[in-house]
């Protein structure tokens, strides 16, 4: 029987953590309908290299804000919040429950904090991502941000480069006048992760090999080298001839690890997180169990 729940729920984690086969589990049992939190999700075309979720694996379920871009497209958090703030409401509106799904942990936090945000300004962009080191020109004039910020993330050392030039204030400045509004939305926080690091990373490292056998080359020749997803550029790498696909792979792998490193580092500092740990598989049903409490429980 279908349990009808209130407010929103969020499954997050690090990639092959398993968030879609949960969420899509979820959704089922509480009425629920799904929002994309994936950055990279949002693009048409970009299916294997995000892990798009198939036509199959949705279930039936209803998913939102995926294909809702062209790569190349300037897809922004803030206009990422604009667009999913009246998805939710009208999943609400219906007597549903939205479940957000992903991992782009600056757009779920933006999303539920209630945050307000600079516009992106394409001029001013361009020339900051110009910048051979943006991190070290970040670090010259807000130290404070350059220091949560790691130095090979580069869009979101760019952006907060961006605030300061379209607002006169830091993103320090920026994040400490905001931390005081009320949150958009209360939610129900679900971590997904594995009871070891190997574990994860060897699961990152078969679903690269995974995806490449699906097809990942053809579809990057297809989407272009318009984009900084990972696995995109690596492969446009290696179509151009700048590296060889074995050297590509690696990359990936590489890539797609310190990635999921930087997300755990990310979840450790937020004190309002539900923890699932696998083991060395998920156990999807004990998942479910575990989340389904945590939903009817949220103080516990």
């Amino acid at each position: 029987m279908t349990v009808i729940m209130s407010g929103i729920i969020l499954i997050t984690g690090p990639t092959a953590t398993g968030k879609t086969a949960l969420s899509v589990m979820l959704a089922r049992a509480v009425g629920g309908e799904i929002v994309n939190a994936d950055a990279f999700q949002v693009y048409r075309g970009m299916d294997i290299g995000t892990a798009k979720p198939t036509t199959e694996e949705r279930g039936g379920v209803p998913h939102h804000l995926i294909d809702v871009a062209d790569p190349g497209e300037s897809y922004s958090v803030s206009r990422y919040v604009s667009e999913a703030v009246p998805v939710i409401n009208g999943i609400m509106a219906r007597g549903k429950t939205p479940i957000l799904v992903g991992g782009t942990l600056l757009y779920i936090d933006s999303l539920l904090s209630g945050r307000t945000f600079a516009e992106t300004d394409p001029r001013i962009r361009a020339e900051l991502s110009a910048l051979t080191d943006p991190h070290a020109e970040l670090r010259r004039v807000d130290p404070e941000s350059a220091d949560k910020i790691h130095p090979n993330d580069k869009l979101r050392a760019i952006r907060a480069l961006e605030i300061l030039r379209l607002t006169g204030k830091t993103k320090s400045e920026t994040d400490r006048l905001t931390r005081d509004i009320p949150p958009r939305y209360s939610a129900v926080k679900i971590v997904l992760d594995f009871s070891r690091r190997e574990t994860l990373y060897s699961r990152i490292d078969s679903r690269v090999d995974d995806m490449l056998r699906r097809g990942l080359t053809e579809e990057v020749k297809r989407v272009g080298a318009a984009t900084s997803a990972i696995g995109y550029k690596e492969i446009a790498a290696a179509l151009s001839g700048e590296i060889t696909l074995s050297a590509a792979t690696e990359k990936i792998k590489q890539a797609s690890r310190n990635y999921a490193k930087r997300q755990l580092t990310w979840l450790r500092g937020k004190s309002d997180l539900r923890r699932i740990t696998w083991g060395d598989a998920p156990d999807f049903t004990e998942g479910l169990r575990q989340a389904l409490n945590f939903t009817q429980n949220p103080e516990v």
